[in-house]
């Protein structure tokens, strides 16, 4: 049985068209194994990225619309993390920028092309208007029903 996947029964959907979309919600973190610091050091003293280990989580206090994994901080207070899907350099999912003021910014559209992008990164900020932050889940609950996925029983 797969237990990865919802599957919705449309056999009793009487309108000739039903669309539905799922979009995941929320904040999470990325971290890395912290043996690995060594390997991404350049990113943090040449680019101020700082991506982030297991043994140096951060604490974030907002809640995203869609999701956004956060896989690294700057030293001016803002997040970098890759909007709507788990971070996977192999993904094709946008990589955001969120200021110390909460104001979100594309980098990239890949994790890969961020990557690459290196020093360049503050130079290929765009205002990004595709996600939307909130102070808690339950100030976004006022504008959207979300669905737990421990209480879907997969």
């Amino acid at each position: 049985m797969e237990r990865d996947k919802i599957f919705l029964d449309m056999s009793q959907i009487n309108s000739c068209t039903a669309v539905f979309g799922v979009i995941p919600a929320g904040t999470t973190i990325y971290s890395m194994p912290a043996n690995a610091k060594d390997e991404y050091r350049k990113f943090a003293d040449d680019y101020d990225i700082h991506f982030i280990f297991d043994d140096d989580i951060v604490n974030v206090d907002f809640y995203a619309v869609p999701q956004v994994d956060i896989v690294a901080i700057d030293s001016q207070g803002g997040y970098m993390g890759t909007v709507g899907a788990t971070t996977d350099i192999e993904s094709d999912a946008p990589i955001c920028y969120l200021d110390k003021n909460r104001k979100v910014f594309l980098i990239a559209d890949s994790l890969k092309e961020f990557i690459e992008s290196g020093k360049n990164w503050r130079n290929n900020l765009l205002p990004y208007d595709k996600i939307e932050l909130f102070a808690s889940k339950e100030e976004a609950n006022k504008k959207y029903d979300f669905y737990d996925i421990d209480s879907l029983d997969i």
